[in-house]
């Protein structure tokens, strides 16, 4: 399945859900004995310095992980192409104008924004506006 390529498309389909639950990030040396438990992180990166998870805030909290930095997920619907270029720079310029910061995570299908939980609900009105725009164009 291919994922759409113009940039036009990709905004005005764009689709931002914001995910109910909470996430944090945190960085361990080794994933194994979390995963053994059965948490599923949403992410997981390995870095030289260590393995990064975005955990759901429960878990995390439930393996006595700091859970001050509250993080939210907004999700777009749209599938775009891996190779479509544009769209993490125009949503992460809307973010910005909007005096959001936001973290990128780009999976096969979506991309997703981990924006902080105190500015979601403005970070998807942002993105809504967004795609509005671009489909009024």
């Amino acid at each position: 399945m291919t994922g759409l390529t113009s940039l036009d498309e990709i905004l005005a389909q764009l689709e931002p859900r914001l995910a109910p639950q909470s996430y944090v990030y945190c960085s361990v040396p080794d994933p194994a004995d979390i995963l053994a438990a059965g948490i599923q992180p949403f992410a997981l990166v390995r870095e030289r310095e260590g393995v990064t998870l975005v955990l759901e805030a429960t878990d995390a909290g439930a393996l006595g992980m700091d859970t001050t930095r509250l993080f939210r997920r907004i999700s777009l619907g749209v599938h775009s192409s891996l190779e479509a270029t544009g769209l993490t720079a125009v949503a992460s310029q809307a973010l910005t104008d909007a005096g959001i910061s936001a973290n990128v995570i780009a999976g096969y299908f979506h991309d997703h924004f981990m924006v902080p939980a105190s500015g979601a609900p403005e970070a998807l009105a942002a993105l809504s506006r967004l795609s509005e725009a671009a489909g009024e164009a």
